[in-house]
């Protein structure tokens, strides 16, 4: 059964918090890409590919494992992208592209085994373990009650802790790239995360959605 790492939120609309510098050029050549899929002029694809192809295929290739695997997953991401732009507009278009890589990502780990999980996805859900409990595909609604607890409670974060909070568990990214990403320690990191996932257990907590 998926754990906990499973149900972190996968509708984050926001700005990648990989990249905050870049938001007026971003804005600039996504309209254009986006005009692309409006106009269905197949040039849309090779211009998220030229644009965003490498920070999805890191995406997919940090919980799969395999390039093979983490290259299918962002043709697949693409492919979603056209079939659903438009009607769908999004406000920050790589934020809407890791969503929907991740999700396929996330998928296809939820049809393996356990034991054959990355180690990496499965020390992310050890942790998560802490403060989320375990939605059961059985449980869908209880998935989404938690998604949407989960995106309240990011929402209310402060925009340090919810960088790297993010970064390790919406990206899977390890403690020392949250870190050199961001210019601080891995002590640092390791705290702001462990604050971070004591507060979102007394959140949820008080939700009703942890015992």
């Amino acid at each position: 059964m998926p754990g906990p790492f499973f149900v972190v939120p996968c509708d984050q609309q926001e700005e990648n918090p990989v990249y905050q510098g870049e938001r007026g050029g971003e804005a600039m050549e996504d309209r254009e890409i986006l005009e692309l899929f409006r106009q269905r002029d197949q040039g849309a694809i090779p211009a998220l590919e030229e644009r965003y192809g490498q920070r999805l295929r890191a995406l997919a290739g940090r919980l799969l494992g395999s390039p093979e695997d983490a290259e299918e997953c962002v043709s697949d991401t693409y492919l979603a992208a056209w079939n659903a732009i438009p009607p769908e507009e999004p406000v920050y278009l790589f934020a809407y592209l890791a969503a929907i890589c991740r999700n396929r990502a996330l998928s296809a780990l939820s049809r393996e085994k356990a034991q054959k999980r990355r180690g990496e996805v499965v020390a992310l859900t050890a942790e998560l373990e802490q403060c989320i409990p375990d939605a059961r595909r059985d449980r869908e609604e209880t998935a989404r009650e938690i998604g949407e607890a989960l995106n309240r409670f990011l929402r209310g974060l402060g925009e340090e802790p919810r960088r790297f909070f993010l970064r390790r568990y919406w990206y899977a990214e390890s403690i020392r790239e949250v870190a050199q990403a961001c210019g601080v320690s891995e002590s640092k990191v390791k705290m702001s995360l462990h604050r971070t996932r004591k507060k979102l257990r007394e959140f949820l907590q008080k939700e009703g959605l942890w015992q």
